[in-house]
């Protein structure tokens, strides 16, 4: 089969690669769609290795076809050869065929394309993660999810919203602002005209401090943030785009008991990857299958074509979803 490799010069190219051979509890998926994420880039670059035992190739979530179950597995699954599934990788997504742990694909939600199901599990499985594992979110609280032009808060704002909370989000310049009415927030920062710390002591001065923040940008204006935090609010950490420090008042930390949480998928044990996984089909599938919940997509190409998907994240012109196609 093939896959997409990593040149020496970290260019890519589509090559041959040894088909995968299926070890215990695993089954084998043909890929027809390959969502596309940071922690892709940060793979490439050689800074986000894969779990022991995943391909070298990068790849996180795909959505295809069953092609095999070994009858060892399917005592252990309601799924059957044949049928569409999108699936959870620790790597390897970015190729013809993947072999996929059984509870790692879960079906693809009713009214659902696959292009769509190839952009959710991972976007979803850290929504999840994040909001509701980490978060402890709850209706009536509100959420800042920075970052609104993203693939992740495609999907985390409009999950945050169908499950009651009140969220707020950040975008880098005022015209994107349009770009994401869709997702329904509640408040939208434009930061190159207000610091989200200043955005947020407007809201703490109202009565509305921030009970949860899931932040992917990080940076200097992180720390200011944080006193503008409910008493006993969580700030996850998922990323540091903005850069990694920040000063922190460890008073304001203590005295209002504020949590800071640091926070990745991939780390996760295979048991809580999958626990989450059927925590997306009980309680997510069907806002999915309402229309309520789906990736925002922004730009589909062949996976031939993953060199200039990649470039599309480092470019960050990207509001949603990039998913390469598989023939």
């Amino acid at each position: 089969m093939k896959a997409i490799l990593v040149n020496p010069d970290q260019s890519l190219r589509w090559a041959d690669v040894p088909d995968p051979i299926l070890k215990e509890g695993e089954c084998l998926v043909k890929v027809e769609a390959a969502g596309v994420n940071r922690a892709d880039l940060m793979q490439r670059e050689g800074n986000y290795p894969p779990p022991p035992g995943c391909p070298e190739w990068m790849g996180l979530e795909i959505a295809g076809t069953v092609v095999k179950i070994p009858d060892d597995v399917k005592e252990k699954t309601t799924i059957k050869e044949g049928d569409k599934v999108c699936a959870l990788l620790g790597g390897g997504g970015y190729a013809q065929y993947v072999v996929v742990k059984y509870d790692m694909m879960i079906p693809i939600p009713d009214k659902v394309s696959v292009i769509e199901a190839a952009a959710m599990p991972e976007a979803f499985a850290t929504s999840y993660l994040n909001l509701f594992i980490e978060g402890k979110a709850k209706a009536g609280d509100t959420l800042l999810m920075n970052g609104g032009n993203s693939g992740l808060a495609s999907v985390l704002i409009p999950m945050a919203k169908a499950f009651g909370l009140r969220v707020i989000t950040s975008v880098l310049t005022e015209d994107r602002i349009a770009l994401i009415q869709h997702l329904h927030a509640d408040r939208v920062i434009s930061t190159d005209k207000m610091t989200v710390s200043e955005a947020l002591k407007e809201e703490a001065e109202a009565g509305r401090p921030i009970d949860l923040a899931i932040d992917c940008v990080g940076g200097e204006d992180m720390g200011k943030c944080l006193h503008y935090m409910s008493h006993g609010g969580r700030w996850i950490m998922i990323a540091a785009l903005a850069g990694a420090d920040t000063h922190i008042d460890l008073k304001n930390i203590y005295v209002r008991n504020v949590r800071i949480i640091g926070s990745t998928l991939r780390s996760r044990t295979p048991a809580v990857k999958a626990e989450i996984m059927q925590k997306l089909v009980e309680e997510v599938w069907p806002f999915a299958t309402a229309g309520k919940v789906r990736p925002t997509i922004y730009a589909t190409m062949p996976i031939t074509e993953a060199e200039k998907a990649h470039a599309l994240l480092y470019a960050g012109t990207n509001v949603g979803k990039v998913v390469l196609t598989v023939d």
